[in-house]
C-alpha cells in the first residue's frame, strides 16, 4: 500500500518543479503549453495563467489520450509543458501521469499564488 506522500515523492522525483520566475521566463518566451490542473470553481476563484489551457485532474488522462474523443488536440507528446494547481501537489502528480502516457517534457511550476506573486500574467 502507498501513502499519499509517497505518491507524491515519487512524482516529484519525475516531474521537475521550476521556480515562478523561470515558468514566467517560459511564458513571456511563448514555447510553452500551460496547463492549470484545478477544478473550475478554483480556476473562477482565483483566476490563471493567462493563455493555460484548463484541463481538471480529474480528467486528465481522458484529455492526453490520443486514441479518445475526449483528447486535447492542444497537446503533444514532444510539448514543453508546463502545469500549475494550487499549492504544487496536483500538478506533481498530474505530471507524473503525463509523463507515464509519453509525454516528455513536463514540470511543476507549482501554485498560482506564487504565480501571481511573481507577477505572472494571469486571467480569470
Amino acid at each position: 500500500m502507498k501513502t499519499a506522500k509517497e505518491y507524491l515523492a515519487e512524482a516529484n522525483a519525475v516531474v521537475p518543479r521550476i521556480s515562478p520566475d523561470d515558468g514566467i521566463a517560459k511564458h513571456n518566451a511563448g514555447n510553452s503549453l500551460f496547463i492549470d490542473v484545478r477544478d473550475s470553481g478554483d480556476i473562477t476563484k482565483s483566476g490563471t495563467i493567462a493563455g493555460a489551457l484548463r484541463i481538471p485532474r480529474g480528467f486528465l488522462e481522458f484529455a492526453a489520450d490520443d486514441n479518445l474523443p475526449y483528447f486535447n488536440a492542444n497537446l503533444s507528446k514532444d510539448a514543453d509543458i508546463v502545469l500549475v494547481c494550487a499549492a504544487g501537489g496536483q500538478a506533481a502528480l498530474a505530471g507524473k501521469t503525463l509523463k507515464d502516457m509519453g509525454y516528455k517534457n513536463v514540470c511543476n511550476v507549482g501554485g498560482i499564488a506564487d504565480w501571481i506573486a511573481a507577477g505572472g500574467e494571469s486571467e480569470t
